[in-house]
């Protein structure tokens, strides 16, 4: 583990402590992501459950699990939530599309590939974020950004060559289609299914990024990177509608404040995430390409502005309104 994440987990760890123990009549929530401890989302969630431990006085206690441990990976999560099977989750937001394609915007192809660009978006596009969620019967608690998506293969991926006929994970729709029409064998899959395929050796490549406990997953089987600088996209964490209504005024404002806390601490986190994991992959012997060759950029660039020609027609006027105001703010 990296020094910035083991300084994270005794903060988390003495934020615990200092809260003391859950009471006698605490309610205890299960909060899963499908991603690694010590990846961003998993950051993400030790964070919420310290904060919401210590702002509620123990009256709510949540349980992070991490590696889709409770069995629940990509959409699959949102149902749950929605259901009432699950009270909250964080959940990466590509796959999300499928119930409202609103949630692809994070990781639409170079639209926002800094965090501050990241942010800018994530900002515009809230309201449109906690209206899908109201549509299936959760709130919106923050979100988390991921450091910017790169290619992890056996090789380089620096020219089109490099990519024709690679087998890829994508990890939604819109990202399938890009690699696809850049000449990729690309399949959307989510981070927990592609393991498998990797051990197996049915999987050649993985668009992610290099970050935390995912790379480490990673780079056993793809010992190279390429920062392509795809997008910087986001997680969200969402809770049932029933369970936060169901609590009292004063813890669901130890809800809302846990989560304002939260979202800011995993902006700032992000921003040194970065470097400490490239050099945590340098360590572990990844070769980084910095960037693609031009021609590959430039294949890239054409398939996704196909893609996001695509996304528009789907999403409609509104949805595309909410990019068209990033844009103009941009």
């Amino acid at each position: 583990m990296s020094r910035v994440g083991r300084g994270a987990l005794l903060i988390l760890g003495l934020g615990l402590l200092l809260a003391g123990p859950a009471r006698a009549d605490a309610r205890h929530w299960d909060m899963p992501t499908e991603y690694p401890h010590d990846s961003m989302p998993g950051a993400g969630v030790d964070r919420f459950a310290a904060e919401l431990n210590e702002r509620s006085h123990g009256a709510i206690v949540v349980t992070p699990s991490y590696d889709a441990a409770l069995g629940f990976k990509g959409i699959a999560l949102l149902r749950a939530i929605e259901g009432g099977t699950l009270p909250l989750g964080d959940s990466f937001a590509g796959p999300l599309g499928e119930m409202a394609p609103i949630f692809l915007l994070s990781s639409l192809p170079f639209v926002a590939t800094s965090f501050e660009d990241a942010l800018r978006l994530y900002r515009v596009a809230r309201p449109a974020y906690e209206a899908a969620f109201a549509q299936h019967h959760q709130r919106l608690l923050y979100a988390t950004p991921w450091p910017p998506t790169g290619l992890w293969a056996k090789h380089p991926v620096l020219t089109p060559a490099d990519l024709a006929g690679l087998s890829l994970r994508a990890y939604d729709e819109t990202s399938r289609q890009v690699m696809t029409a850049s000449g990729a064998e690309a399949v959307y899959l989510s981070f927990a299914d592609a393991m498998p395929r990797l051990k197996d050796g049915s999987l050649q490549g993985v668009l992610s990024s290099g970050d935390g406990g995912a790379g480490r997953k990673l780079w056993d089987y793809l010992p190279s990177f390429t920062a392509i600088n795809y997008a910087v996209p986001l997680s969200l964490a969402s809770i049932n509608e029933d369970a936060y209504l169901a609590l009292p005024v004063e813890q669901r404002q130890a809800v809302e404040a846990a989560a304002h806390a939260t979202e800011i601490a995993q902006w700032q986190l992000v921003r040194v995430r970065l470097e400490a994991n490239y050099a945590t992959m340098r360590a572990n012997h990844v070769e980084i390409a910095q960037a693609p060759g031009p021609a590959l950029k430039d294949l890239l660039a054409k398939s996704a502005d196909g893609a996001i020609t695509a996304w528009k027609a789907q999403i409609g006027r509104d949805g595309a309104a909410v990019l068209a105001a990033y844009q103009t703010q941009h």
